[in-house]
């Protein structure tokens, strides 16, 4: 039985990243990628002209936020599909038809439909810059020009996967003392709202007979208590005066020199920038993305003033002719272990290999401080309780104690 000839539109490029739209007669998809493959192309989009299009099914569920993680399976999905000889197009259909997560599945929906307009993968993908961005265009575009798309998304897979393990250590040592403060801070209101009241009708009984210890400590309370709504308003004051001043451009320069300043946290923001500007930077370079693009790239990967301020100098002295070491070293936020060994990166031409081992150093250094940050906090935190606790209780009691003796 003769197979059913079939019209496809396909593009393409060649090695020197041209591209290339024409129509094929074919019996299926894969015999058009076979023969684009075998003419010295690379294929980015093959679609049956013929095929009718799929209605659109309304998609149900809440919209959930696309993490790391979601970017990092869909990345995989495709490598495996690419390497598999399914053209890209007909692999991010297949995946959005079984994708969980409603706001992704919208998304390469989109994509799909701007790829079968004739857009390459990279410019579909760069108009969603809030999921994609500049470094994810990147990879991708040297991909499609360098003829291996799927080395490419395999990069992106694992760089999405290393930054979901990480981001999760950074923010759970953030949010251990966020944790801490909080539980101080209700623990305070529930002795100040239940507990001293109690006592209060006590003590007035007792007239001014009180310890000094306990007068004090009444003093105090009833101090904080008649004036509760003037010092919430004080604070609810401070906090929009700092988001505002946050806002502006020197504010926010101000608060992020006063972030890398905290004691242990400053040092874990910094070291972290270093396993994201060391592994990033391997990423790209390893993709055959230029220093110029990458440092460009790596100027948003940071909210951060200071630290962009360090990567802006670097680059305008690689533009001036020097050398990324000597760079890095003129920026004066880059620590010696990092320009030493891009310095010999750059001497032995294997400049992405040794970044990627700086990055791991380094993620070593972050987890070892995340580690000692955690072992100090948990005995602040019982000591502060105690102290907390052994307060009141001594002030409440005090006079219990003289009246029984």
């Amino acid at each position: 039985m003769e197979e059913q000839v079939k019209y496809f539109k396909y593009t393409a490029r060649d090695f020197t990243g041209k591209k290339k739209e024409d129509l094929i007669q074919a019996s299926s998809s894969n015999e058009v990628v076979s023969y684009l493959r075998d003419q010295g192309f690379t294929p980015i989009v093959v679609t049956e002209i013929s095929k009718g299009k799929k209605k659109k099914q309304k998609s149900s569920g809440r919209k959930k936020r696309i993490k790391s993680s979601d970017l990092s399976a869909l990345c995989w999905q495709l490598t495996t599909m690419v390497e598999g000889g399914i053209p890209i197009i007909g692999a991010i259909e297949t995946i959005s038809e079984d994708i969980d997560n409603v706001q992704l599945k919208e998304l390469l929906s989109q994509v799909s439909e701007k790829m079968n307009k004739g857009e390459a993968l990279s410019e579909a993908l760069s108009q969603f810059p809030k999921v994609f961005n500049k470094l994810s265009c990147a990879i991708v575009l040297s991909g499609e020009t360098g003829g291996n798309l799927s080395e490419a998304l395999r990069k992106l897979a694992e760089y999405f996967e290393g930054r979901d393990k990480f981001a999760k250590k950074v923010k759970g040592a953030m949010a251990y003392p966020a944790f801490v403060l909080v539980f101080i801070v209700l623990i305070v209101i529930f002795i100040m709202t239940f507990i001293i009241p109690r006592f209060t009708i006590i003590f007035e009984q007792l007239g001014d007979d009180l310890p000094a210890f306990t007068q004090s400590f009444m003093d105090v309370y009833h101090t904080i208590y008649d004036n509760a709504l003037y010092i919430v308003g004080f604070i609810v004051i401070l906090i929009i005066a700092g988001i505002t001043m946050f806002k502006t451009t020197k504010g926010h320069y101000i608060f992020s020199r006063v972030f890398l300043s905290i004691p242990l946290f400053g040092k874990v923001i910094s070291q972290a920038f270093m396993v994201v500007f060391c592994r990033t930077m391997s990423t790209l370079i390893s993709s055959g993305v230029s220093v110029m693009d990458t440092f460009g790239i790596l100027q948003t990967m940071t909210a951060n003033d200071i630290i962009r301020e360090a990567i802006t100098t670097t680059k305008d002295r690689v533009v001036e002719g020097a050398s990324v070491s000597s760079s890095l070293s003129s920026s004066g936020f880059f620590p010696n272990m990092v320009v030493k060994m891009v310095q010999v990166g750059e001497e032995s031409g294997s400049m992405s290999k040794v970044l990627e081992r700086t990055a791991d150093y380094y993620e070593r250094k972050v987890d070892s401080m995340i580690s000692t940050l955690m072992s100090l906090l948990e005995p602040v935190m019982i000591v502060t309780v105690g102290g907390i606790v052994l307060i009141v209780t001594l002030a409440l009691y005090l006079p219990i104690f003289s009246m029984g003796s």
